[in-house]
């Protein structure tokens, strides 16, 4: 292995085909969470389309469909913060995320947007299954309704707020990639636990979310341009390809299948949503090793320098 030298002013030197940063340390930091993110990331996206998929269903008047979204968005509220808090180390540190609103910081946002969909998911859940206070039910499903998707995407804007070079450099790219991965799992989920008669808005939300995250993801890969060869290397790159693998399976048989065959549905569906857990894992494990490579972080810097650069 070949290394740089310092040069005596903290940056870096290439020397050979290895990059190191002044000292041999990584020019940033890796992230600090622990394996419960990936989860929370997964979880937060299931909640936040389920609620969705919920209002809409109730609107059209499919009761079966809305009565398993809004269950399994009331669950997927539930855990997330407790992954959440766990992360954290103590329930505190939560709460203290909660002491003021930083419109700047998706963090806070995101603590105040987790906090409101799930007491709304939860608090219209325990009224759907005691039948009590229909009027208060409704209110909570429509404040589920319009949280949900700011929580199904913010958890992409956090990513990409941060210094880790993949995922900042595809701040654009990574709320819509969330939001289309919500989308399928949450739709997922409801055919498993739906009768295939009423299932078809939830089939064809995960058929059609599997689709919209599989181009975004390729696009999102192809604009990263260097950086983007992580998703192709090392934990991030067997995540990814597992990813690619079920879920394209899993809504091809939904599709050719699902809304004939009970058992279709569920392996369908279930295909689905261990390959959006997968996405989540690929994205998180992405973080991680571009983070360790100063490479990542240098290159996209003197090429934005050279353009600016060129401009004038």
């Amino acid at each position: 292995m070949t290394y740089a030298h310092p040069n005596g002013n903290g940056s870096i030197t290439a020397v050979g085909t290895t990059m190191e940063s002044y000292y041999g340390k990584p020019i940033v930091k890796e992230p600090v969470w622990k394996a419960e993110i990936p989860w929370y990331l997964f979880m937060g996206g299931v909640a936040g389309a389920a609620s969705v998929l919920h209002g809409l269903a109730r609107v059209t008047g499919n009761h079966r469909l809305a009565r398993s979204c809004l269950y399994i968005g009331a669950v997927a509220d539930a855990v997330s913060p407790v992954l959440l808090i766990s992360d954290l180390g103590r329930p505190e540190r939560f709460l203290n995320m909660l002491r003021v609103f930083k419109v700047t910081s998706p963090m806070s946002v995101g603590s105040w947007i987790l906090v409101a969909s799930s007491g709304a998911s939860n608090t219209a859940a325990a009224l759907e299954g005691l039948g009590i206070l229909r009027p208060v039910k409704w209110l909570a499903e429509a404040a589920s309704f319009v949280t949900g998707p700011p929580l199904a995407t913010y958890t992409g804007a956090l990513l990409a707020n941060t210094a880790i070079p993949v995922w900042s450099e595809a701040r654009d790219e990574l709320p819509w990639v969330f939001g289309a991965s919500a989308a399928a799992s949450a739709g997922a989920a409801a055919t498993v636990f739906t009768p295939a008669d009423a299932a078809g808005p939830a089939r064809r939300a995960a058929i059609a979310g599997v689709a919209v995250e599989l181009g975004l993801v390729q696009a999102m890969e192809r604009k990263l341009g260097f950086v983007g060869e992580v998703y192709r290397q090392g934990e991030a790159g067997r995540y990814g390809r597992v990813s690619k693998l079920c879920t394209a399976a899993g809504a091809g048989l939904l599709a050719l299948r699902g809304k004939r065959s009970r058992a279709a549905a569920v392996t369908g569906g279930a295909l689905v949503l261990a390959g959006e857990l997968a996405l989540r894992w690929s994205v998180f494990k992405a973080g991680f090793q571009s983070a360790r490579d100063p490479r990542y972080t240098v290159r996209p810097q003197k090429e934005r320098l050279q353009k600016k650069g060129a401009r004038r």
